[in-house]
């Protein structure tokens, strides 16, 4: 897609990326065409630092509440990606498809907040855990090609652990819950993980629907501690 331009014709610019790409590709022993796939996989990680947001004070800066501290950073990602799509800001990593919808970040941002925000933080340290590492994981497995006993069940076992390590010991569910609940929050998100639509990114279904789904079988129906 050819982005929109501005009287001058000049191109809006938010990133220069050559010679970190390079670093990068180096870093990692790849070619340097693959350093947008290590970045993308190294910001996925990053998102589980969301969860600092409950070692956070109640209210930051003074006049405003942790929680709308954190809904105006997802407001700036929207910001950024109305400048990407609507002006022609050139951003890194994205990719081919994205050019003519929103981006993965944005699918992954809305999918953090939701799950910090509306969920309790069992639930939500297991699935941003999951999310943030096992997706990565999952990517990477597939790029060495190797069968579906590593590309299912790599990511399987990974998220099992996290979640139930999180139910466990943020939550307290009891460790026979917390390793139960975490399998199926496991095999709920590795599906997810694998669907692919035009207009719903995994980066988010891949964060909400285990939340959904620990929230219904833990708290609702098992009367789990929130």
């Amino acid at each position: 897609m050819e982005p929109p331009q501005n009287g001058t014709g000049a191109r809006l610019r938010l990133h220069r990326g050559g010679a970190f790409r390079r670093r990068l590709a180096a870093l990692f022993g790849r070619d340097e065409a693959a350093a947008d796939e290590i970045s993308r996989r190294l910001v996925h990680g990053a998102g589980a630092f969301v969860l600092v947001y409950y070692l956070l004070p109640g209210r930051l800066f003074v006049v405003v509440t942790t929680e709308q501290a954190l809904l105006i950073a997802l407001a700036a990602v929207g910001v950024l990606e109305v400048l990407r799509l609507g002006f022609g800001a050139e951003l890194p990593t994205i990719r081919g498809y994205e050019a003519r919808r929103p981006a993965s970040y944005v699918f992954y941002a809305v999918g953090l907040v939701v799950a910090v925000v509306l969920f309790p933080e069992p639930v939500a340290a297991a699935v941003v855990l999951g999310t943030a590492l096992v997706d990565p994981v999952a990517g990477e497995l597939r790029r060495t090609g190797r069968g579906p006993a590593w590309t299912l069940g790599g990511p399987f076992l990974l998220y099992t652990g996290l979640a139930a390590g999180a139910l466990g010991f943020v939550g307290h569910w009891g460790w026979g819950w917390s390793l139960t609940l975490g399998g199926l929050a496991a095999a709920v998100a590795v599906a997810v993980e694998r669907w692919r639509f035009r207009w719903l990114d995994d980066d988010l279904t891949m964060t909400v629907v285990p939340a959904v789904v620990l929230y219904g079988a833990g708290v609702l129906a098992l009367g789990l501690p929130r």
